[in-house]
C-alpha cells in the first residue's frame, strides 16, 4: 500500500518495496523552493502536488525509488541529506531567503552541508531552472576553493543566461551510452523552453548539443552550445538538463528516461566514462555571437 502524506512544506512518497538487488534503498530528494519564479509545473495548487511531483511518483512505483518532495529548505543539514541517494534541484532564486513562494529558507549552513554532500560523493541533478538558482550570489559566503565567482554555478556547470519563445529546436545526442540515452538516435526535436546558458564549465561531459541554426531570438545568436552534460564534484556525480519547462515535456518518455538514467548514474548504478568533451562537440559553446561569414 503507498500513503502520501502532503504539507505545506514537504510531501513525502512512501513506498513499500523499496530494496534493490544490492539491499540498498535508493531514496532522492526533489527539492523545488521558488525564490525567485515560481515555475507551473512544480506548483501546488490546492494543497496538491505538482505536475512533476506526480510524474516522478509514478517513475518511484515503476522503480522501487522513494522521493520526498519538499521546498522546505531549513531541513537542509548533513544528517538530513544523508539520507539521500541523490538531490534533484528544480528551484530559482537564491534559496537562502524565503522569497516569493514564502517557503522557508536554506541557511548558510545548509549550503555548505550541500556543498559538502556532493563533494563527499553524494548525487546531484540540476533540471531547468537549476541553473538560474543562486544566479547572484550577493553576500553568501564562498563554500570551497572553486576558481570562479560562484560556487553553485561552478558545480553545477552553467549559467541561466535568458530564453526566447518557447519553439521547436533540435538535440544532437552526444554519448548514447550514457543511461537514458540509448534508445534516443542521433538526435531528437522538441517544442520547448530552451534556456540559453553562460560560464558553461570547460570540464563537462556534453550529452545534448543544441542545433542554435534557426533559432529565433537574439539569445540563440551564437554558435550550438551544450543543453545537457554530467561532470564530477570532488567525489559527487552531477547531472544537468535544461529541459523541462513544460509539462507535456515532462508527459514524454524522452525526458523521463533521461531523468531515470540521470538517477541510476548519480547514485553509481550506472557506469559511464565523461572525459570532458566541449572542445569536440561545440567548440565554439563559449561565443555569445556567431562569428562574421
Amino acid at each position: 500500500m503507498k500513503l502520501i502524506n502532503f504539507s505545506i512544506f514537504s510531501l513525502t512518497l512512501l513506498l513499500s518495496g523499496i530494496c534493490q538487488a544490492d539491499n540498498d534503498a535508493v531514496r532522492i530528494l526533489f527539492f523545488s523552493k521558488s525564490s525567485g519564479f515560481e515555475h507551473s509545473v512544480i506548483s501546488w495548487k490546492m494543497g496538491q502536488p505538482s505536475h512533476a511531483e506526480k510524474i516522478l511518483a509514478r517513475i518511484g512505483e515503476k522503480k522501487n525509488w522513494s522521493f520526498e518532495f519538499s521546498k522546505d529548505g531549513s531541513k537542509f543539514s548533513e544528517d538530513y541529506l544523508k539520507q539521500f541517494s541523490t538531490v534533484i534541484f528544480y528551484t530559482t532564486g537564491d534559496l537562502t531567503k524565503t522569497g516569493k513562494d514564502e517557503q522557508p529558507a536554506m541557511t548558510h549552513d545548509g549550503v555548505r552541508a550541500l556543498f559538502a554532500y556532493i563533494n563527499g560523493g553524494g548525487g546531484f541533478i540540476g533540471l531547468h531552472c537549476a541553473s538560474d538558482t543562486f544566479h547572484k550570489m550577493g553576500n553568501i559566503p564562498r563554500y570551497h576553493s572553486h576558481n570562479c565567482e560562484n560556487d553553485f554555478i561552478c558545480l553545477l556547470g552553467g549559467e541561466f543566461n535568458g530564453h526566447g519563445k518557447q519553439q521547436t529546436a533540435t538535440n544532437y545526442v552526444i554519448n548514447p551510452k550514457f543511461p537514458g540515452y540509448e534508445n534516443i538516435g542521433e538526435s531528437f526535436s522538441l517544442h520547448e523552453e530552451w534556456y540559453a546558458l553562460k560560464n558553461i564549465n570547460p570540464d563537462l561531459h556534453a550529452l545534448q548539443v543544441i542545433e542554435t541554426d534557426g533559432m529565433k531570438g537574439g539569445m540563440y545568436d551564437r554558435p550550438d552550445f551544450p543543453i545537457a552534460w554530467a561532470r564530477m564534484e570532488g567525489k559527487g556525480r552531477v547531472y544537468y538538463n535544461a529541459m523541462g519547462h513544460r509539462e507535456d515535456v515532462w508527459d514524454g518518455e524522452l525526458f523521463q528516461n533521461m531523468i531515470i538514467g540521470a538517477v541510476k548514474w548519480t547514485i553509481g548504478a550506472a557506469d559511464v566514462e565523461i572525459p570532458p568533451n566541449l572542445k569536440e562537440v561545440a567548440p565554439e559553446y563559449a561565443t555569445n555571437k556567431k562569428p562574421s561569414k
